[in-house]
Protein backbone atom coordinates (compact mmCIF):
# COMPACT_ATOMS: atom_id res chain seq x y z
CA UNK A 1 0.00 0.00 0.00
CA UNK A 2 2.81 2.40 0.86
CA UNK A 3 4.12 2.27 -2.70
CA UNK A 4 0.86 3.34 -4.33
CA UNK A 5 0.54 6.92 -5.62
CA UNK A 6 -1.61 9.11 -3.34
CA UNK A 7 -5.37 9.42 -3.79
CA UNK A 8 -6.56 12.96 -4.51
CA UNK A 9 -9.52 12.46 -2.17
CA UNK A 10 -7.23 11.52 0.70
CA UNK A 11 -4.01 13.47 0.18
CA UNK A 12 -3.36 16.65 -1.83
CA UNK A 13 -0.97 15.56 -4.60
CA UNK A 14 2.05 17.51 -5.75
CA UNK A 15 1.27 19.88 -8.62
CA UNK A 16 3.72 20.60 -11.44
CA UNK A 17 3.48 22.95 -14.41
CA UNK A 18 3.73 19.99 -16.79
CA UNK A 19 1.05 17.37 -16.07
CA UNK A 20 2.55 14.21 -14.69
CA UNK A 21 -0.29 12.13 -16.15
CA UNK A 22 -2.47 12.95 -19.17
CA UNK A 23 -5.56 10.93 -20.13
CA UNK A 24 -7.08 11.20 -23.61
CA UNK A 25 -10.28 10.15 -25.36
CA UNK A 26 -9.23 10.07 -29.00
CA UNK A 27 -12.54 11.01 -30.61
CA UNK A 28 -13.35 12.00 -34.19
CA UNK A 29 -11.60 9.48 -36.43
CA UNK A 30 -14.74 8.64 -38.38
CA UNK A 31 -15.83 12.26 -38.79
CA UNK A 32 -12.35 13.26 -39.96
CA UNK A 33 -12.56 10.63 -42.69
CA UNK A 34 -16.14 11.53 -43.63
CA UNK A 35 -15.19 15.19 -44.11
CA UNK A 36 -12.63 14.03 -46.66
CA UNK A 37 -15.00 11.57 -48.39
CA UNK A 38 -12.86 8.68 -47.18
CA UNK A 39 -13.93 5.44 -45.45
CA UNK A 40 -14.01 5.48 -41.64
CA UNK A 41 -11.08 3.08 -41.53
CA UNK A 42 -8.87 5.78 -43.07
CA UNK A 43 -9.63 7.96 -40.06
CA UNK A 44 -8.58 5.19 -37.68
CA UNK A 45 -5.34 4.70 -39.61
CA UNK A 46 -4.57 8.42 -39.43
CA UNK A 47 -5.49 8.32 -35.75
CA UNK A 48 -2.62 5.91 -35.10
CA UNK A 49 -0.22 8.43 -36.66
CA UNK A 50 -1.63 11.18 -34.42
CA UNK A 51 -1.11 8.97 -31.38
CA UNK A 52 2.48 8.34 -32.38
CA UNK A 53 3.11 12.10 -32.56
CA UNK A 54 1.47 12.78 -29.19
CA UNK A 55 3.38 9.96 -27.49
CA UNK A 56 6.73 11.39 -28.57
CA UNK A 57 5.64 14.93 -27.65
CA UNK A 58 4.66 13.77 -24.15
CA UNK A 59 7.96 12.02 -23.70
CA UNK A 60 9.86 15.13 -24.80
CA UNK A 61 7.82 17.37 -22.49
CA UNK A 62 8.52 15.23 -19.45
CA UNK A 63 5.02 13.79 -19.06
CA UNK A 64 5.43 10.53 -17.15
CA UNK A 65 2.12 8.80 -17.98
CA UNK A 66 -0.14 8.98 -21.04
CA UNK A 67 -3.35 6.94 -20.97
CA UNK A 68 -5.54 6.74 -24.08
CA UNK A 69 -9.01 5.29 -24.64
CA UNK A 70 -8.64 3.13 -27.74
CA UNK A 71 -11.72 0.89 -27.55
CA UNK A 72 -14.45 1.05 -24.94
CA UNK A 73 -16.59 -1.82 -23.70
CA UNK A 74 -19.47 -0.09 -25.50
CA UNK A 75 -17.64 0.09 -28.86
CA UNK A 76 -18.60 -3.53 -29.59
CA UNK A 77 -21.96 -2.01 -30.58
CA UNK A 78 -20.39 -0.54 -33.72
CA UNK A 79 -20.83 -2.22 -37.15
CA UNK A 80 -19.14 -5.62 -37.30
CA UNK A 81 -16.83 -4.67 -40.17
CA UNK A 82 -15.54 -1.62 -38.29
CA UNK A 83 -14.94 -3.63 -35.11
CA UNK A 84 -13.11 -6.28 -37.13
CA UNK A 85 -10.92 -3.63 -38.73
CA UNK A 86 -10.14 -2.03 -35.35
CA UNK A 87 -9.04 -5.39 -33.95
CA UNK A 88 -6.79 -5.94 -36.99
CA UNK A 89 -5.39 -2.43 -36.68
CA UNK A 90 -4.67 -2.94 -32.99
CA UNK A 91 -2.75 -6.13 -33.77
CA UNK A 92 -0.75 -4.46 -36.54
CA UNK A 93 0.01 -1.50 -34.30
CA UNK A 94 1.29 -3.73 -31.52
CA UNK A 95 3.48 -5.74 -33.89
CA UNK A 96 4.91 -2.66 -35.62
CA UNK A 97 5.10 -0.14 -32.80
CA UNK A 98 6.36 -2.20 -29.85
CA UNK A 99 9.97 -2.14 -31.05
CA UNK A 100 9.75 1.62 -31.70
CA UNK A 101 8.36 2.24 -28.22
CA UNK A 102 11.16 0.14 -26.76
CA UNK A 103 13.78 2.07 -28.73
CA UNK A 104 12.36 5.32 -27.31
CA UNK A 105 12.45 3.96 -23.73
CA UNK A 106 8.63 3.97 -23.52
CA UNK A 107 6.77 1.39 -21.47
CA UNK A 108 3.50 0.01 -22.87
CA UNK A 109 0.68 -1.12 -20.62
CA UNK A 110 -2.75 -2.32 -21.72
CA UNK A 111 -5.80 -2.24 -19.44
CA UNK A 112 -9.28 -3.64 -19.94
CA UNK A 113 -11.05 -6.98 -20.24
CA UNK A 114 -9.00 -9.10 -22.64
CA UNK A 115 -11.41 -12.04 -22.68
CA UNK A 116 -13.16 -10.99 -25.92
CA UNK A 117 -9.92 -10.63 -27.89
CA UNK A 118 -8.59 -13.55 -29.90
CA UNK A 119 -5.51 -15.50 -28.85
CA UNK A 120 -3.22 -13.84 -31.38
CA UNK A 121 -4.11 -10.35 -30.17
CA UNK A 122 -3.79 -11.31 -26.50
CA UNK A 123 -0.37 -12.79 -27.20
CA UNK A 124 0.73 -9.62 -29.01
CA UNK A 125 -0.37 -7.58 -25.99
CA UNK A 126 1.70 -9.73 -23.64
CA UNK A 127 4.73 -9.65 -25.92
CA UNK A 128 4.66 -5.85 -26.24
CA UNK A 129 4.23 -5.35 -22.50
CA UNK A 130 7.03 -7.77 -21.73
CA UNK A 131 9.41 -6.14 -24.22
CA UNK A 132 8.90 -2.64 -22.82
CA UNK A 133 8.38 -3.50 -19.14
CA UNK A 134 11.58 -1.89 -17.85
CA UNK A 135 11.44 1.34 -19.85
CA UNK A 136 11.33 4.59 -17.90
CA UNK A 137 10.86 7.66 -20.15
CA UNK A 138 7.05 7.41 -20.37
CA UNK A 139 4.34 4.88 -19.59
CA UNK A 140 1.81 4.66 -22.43
CA UNK A 141 -1.35 2.91 -21.27
CA UNK A 142 -3.90 1.81 -23.85
CA UNK A 143 -7.43 1.16 -22.58
CA UNK A 144 -8.99 -1.54 -24.78
CA UNK A 145 -12.35 -3.16 -24.08
CA UNK A 146 -12.28 -0.97 -21.00
CA UNK A 147 -15.01 0.79 -19.06
CA UNK A 148 -14.79 2.79 -15.85
CA UNK A 149 -17.64 0.88 -14.22
CA UNK A 150 -16.07 -2.43 -15.27
CA UNK A 151 -12.82 -1.29 -13.66
CA UNK A 152 -14.47 -0.62 -10.29
CA UNK A 153 -16.56 -3.79 -10.35
CA UNK A 154 -13.59 -5.91 -11.42
CA UNK A 155 -11.51 -4.39 -8.60
CA UNK A 156 -14.19 -5.12 -5.98
CA UNK A 157 -14.54 -8.71 -7.16
CA UNK A 158 -10.76 -9.27 -7.19
CA UNK A 159 -10.37 -7.76 -3.73
CA UNK A 160 -13.15 -9.88 -2.23
CA UNK A 161 -11.79 -13.06 -3.79
CA UNK A 162 -8.53 -12.45 -1.97
CA UNK A 163 -9.98 -10.93 1.21
CA UNK A 164 -13.63 -12.04 1.57
CA UNK A 165 -13.75 -10.82 5.16
CA UNK A 166 -13.60 -7.22 3.86
CA UNK A 167 -17.06 -7.43 2.26
CA UNK A 168 -18.69 -5.24 4.92
CA UNK A 169 -15.79 -3.05 5.96
CA UNK A 170 -13.45 -2.32 3.03
CA UNK A 171 -12.09 1.18 2.49
CA UNK A 172 -10.76 3.11 -0.49
CA UNK A 173 -7.26 2.11 0.50
CA UNK A 174 -8.25 -1.58 0.45
CA UNK A 175 -9.73 -1.28 -3.04
CA UNK A 176 -7.15 0.91 -4.79
CA UNK A 177 -4.51 -1.80 -5.38
CA UNK A 178 -6.99 -3.74 -7.53
CA UNK A 179 -7.90 -0.92 -9.91
CA UNK A 180 -6.42 -1.02 -13.42
CA UNK A 181 -4.32 2.13 -12.88
CA UNK A 182 -3.24 1.49 -9.30
CA UNK A 183 0.45 1.94 -10.14
CA UNK A 184 0.00 5.38 -11.75
CA UNK A 185 -0.82 8.78 -10.25
CA UNK A 186 -4.32 10.02 -11.00
CA UNK A 187 -4.47 12.05 -14.24
CA UNK A 188 -3.74 15.75 -13.89
CA UNK A 189 -5.22 16.57 -17.29
CA UNK A 190 -7.97 14.89 -19.30
CA UNK A 191 -8.29 15.74 -23.00
CA UNK A 192 -11.20 14.82 -25.25
CA UNK A 193 -11.01 15.66 -28.93
CA UNK A 194 -13.85 15.87 -31.43
CA UNK A 195 -16.13 18.40 -29.76
CA UNK A 196 -18.04 16.09 -27.42
CA UNK A 197 -18.01 17.00 -23.72
CA UNK A 198 -18.44 13.67 -21.97
CA UNK A 199 -16.23 11.32 -20.00
CA UNK A 200 -17.94 8.30 -21.62
CA UNK A 201 -17.24 5.73 -18.90
CA UNK A 202 -13.49 6.37 -18.97
CA UNK A 203 -11.48 6.13 -15.73
CA UNK A 204 -14.44 7.15 -13.56
CA UNK A 205 -12.57 6.53 -10.32
CA UNK A 206 -9.29 8.12 -11.38
CA UNK A 207 -10.73 11.34 -12.87
CA UNK A 208 -12.19 12.54 -9.55
CA UNK A 209 -10.04 15.71 -9.43
CA UNK A 210 -8.63 15.80 -12.96
CA UNK A 211 -8.75 19.05 -14.97
CA UNK A 212 -10.97 18.53 -18.05
CA UNK A 213 -10.12 19.95 -21.48
CA UNK A 214 -12.40 19.62 -24.50
CA UNK A 215 -11.47 20.61 -28.04
CA UNK A 216 -13.31 20.59 -31.37
CA UNK A 217 -10.18 19.33 -33.13
CA UNK A 218 -10.77 15.81 -34.46
CA UNK A 219 -8.25 13.26 -33.23
CA UNK A 220 -6.47 12.60 -36.58
CA UNK A 221 -5.71 16.34 -36.78
CA UNK A 222 -4.52 16.60 -33.17
CA UNK A 223 -0.78 17.23 -32.91
CA UNK A 224 1.95 18.84 -30.85
CA UNK A 225 0.54 22.38 -31.06
CA UNK A 226 -2.85 21.14 -29.88
CA UNK A 227 -1.24 19.29 -27.00
CA UNK A 228 0.66 22.46 -26.08
CA UNK A 229 -2.64 24.39 -26.07
CA UNK A 230 -4.22 21.84 -23.74
CA UNK A 231 -1.28 22.01 -21.35
CA UNK A 232 -1.32 25.82 -21.47
CA UNK A 233 -4.98 25.73 -20.44
CA UNK A 234 -4.13 23.34 -17.62
CA UNK A 235 -1.39 25.67 -16.38
CA UNK A 236 -3.98 28.43 -15.91
CA UNK A 237 -6.22 26.27 -13.72
CA UNK A 238 -6.44 26.69 -9.98
CA UNK A 239 -6.19 23.18 -8.54
CA UNK A 240 -7.83 23.45 -5.13
CA UNK A 241 -8.69 19.83 -4.23
CA UNK A 242 -11.48 21.04 -1.94
CA UNK A 243 -9.63 24.07 -0.58
CA UNK A 244 -10.45 27.74 -1.10
CA UNK A 245 -8.58 30.18 -3.30
CA UNK A 246 -7.55 32.08 -0.18
CA UNK A 247 -5.91 28.98 1.24
CA UNK A 248 -3.87 28.55 -1.93
CA UNK A 249 -2.76 32.17 -1.83
CA UNK A 250 -1.81 31.86 1.83
CA UNK A 251 0.18 28.70 1.13
CA UNK A 252 1.97 30.38 -1.77
CA UNK A 253 2.77 33.41 0.38
CA UNK A 254 4.32 31.22 3.06
CA UNK A 255 6.35 29.34 0.45
CA UNK A 256 7.68 32.62 -0.97
CA UNK A 257 8.54 34.06 2.43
Amino acid sequence: MANLPPSSTRIIPDIASVPRHIAVIMDGNGRWAKQRFMPRIAGHQRGVEALREVVIACRDLGVEYLTVFAFSSENWRRPDDEVSFLMSLFLIMLEREAAKLHKNNIRLKIIGDRSRFNDKLRQAMQDAERLTANNTALTLTIAANYGGRWDVMHAVQAMLREYPHLAQTFTEDDLRPYLSMSDAPEPDLFIRTGGEQRISNFMLWQLAYTELYFTDVLWPAFGRKNLDAAIASYQKRERRFGRTSEQLLDKQGKADA
